[in-house]
């Protein structure tokens, strides 16, 4: 039976550490799950699960565009990152530019892709700890850091297109699949799997804008993602990890 567009969804970076729980969520919520990954290897556990998973390099930009209309999604999720496994800080460093093109370049080219196959949503993942100095907690109408150009450069991307754009702003992760099993040190910190459940959430609720996704550890303020998309930081999804 073809799947319905309605509940159809392209996740990209569906292998990462959220995108993999996001993905067990949304199959466990009856959705078509499209995602791609850049491991051959990861994208046959992705199928395995019960994903319709590819490999697709997100800076080719008519491969990728040609993935999200073959898809036919309803929402389109953008969980791409590009950091590596271990937090070392030679290997971080080296990763940053690497990173900061996937924002900007990648976050272009799914947006394309997004608008060629006329998705209704687009919800991106974005980060809470790139705020310029001010007052805390953090709200989502603070500036962020002069510095953070490829994180406003998604955010633009994402919220200036012609549809329903959702940015979430993360903590820093925490649990299965990340570099820290208890919270960082450092705020704002949210568990990998509340994370996977904003975005989860954030496909059929919320206004399209920014919502701080964290814990209430007084560095940002959360208020807006519980109020209007209902989600808790407390959410733990049972198997999603394993």
């Amino acid at each position: 039976m073809p799947s319905s567009p309605e509940r159809t969804v392209f996740v990209a970076g569906a292998s990462g550490a959220v995108g993999r729980v996001l993905c067990r969520l949304l199959l466990a919520d009856n959705w078509t799950v499209v995602g791609i990954t850049r491991s051959a290897a990861k994208a046959a556990d992705l199928t395995a699960m019960g994903v319709r998973a590819s490999t697709v390099d997100v800076f080719d930009r008519d491969a990728l565009i040609r993935a999200v209309v073959d898809a036919r999604p309803h929402v389109v999720v953008h969980q791409l990152t590009d950091l590596p496994k271990v937090k070392d800080p030679e290997r971080l460093e080296a990763a940053r530019p690497n990173n900061a093109r996937l924002r900007e370049i990648g976050t272009d080219n799914l947006v394309a892709g997004a608008i060629a196959a006329s998705a209704k949503r687009l919800v991106a993942q974005s980060i809470a700890f790139a705020y310029a100095d001010g007052p805390r907690p953090y709200h989502e109408d603070a500036p962020l850091s002069p510095s953070a150009t490829s994180v406003a450069r998604l955010e633009q991307l994402v919220l200036g297109g012609p549809f329903e754009g959702l940015v979430l702003r993360y903590g820093r992760f925490y649990g299965p699949g990340t570099w820290y099993d208890r919270p960082s040190s450092e705020p704002p910190v949210v568990h990998v799997d509340a994370a996977a459940d904003a975005a989860r959430r954030a496909m059929t609720r919320g206004a399209p804008g920014i919502y701080n996704v964290a814990e209430e550890d007084g560095a940002v303020s959360s208020d807006n993602a519980m109020r209007e998309l209902g989600w808790q930081p407390s959410f733990r999804s049972s198997g999603a990890t394993s």
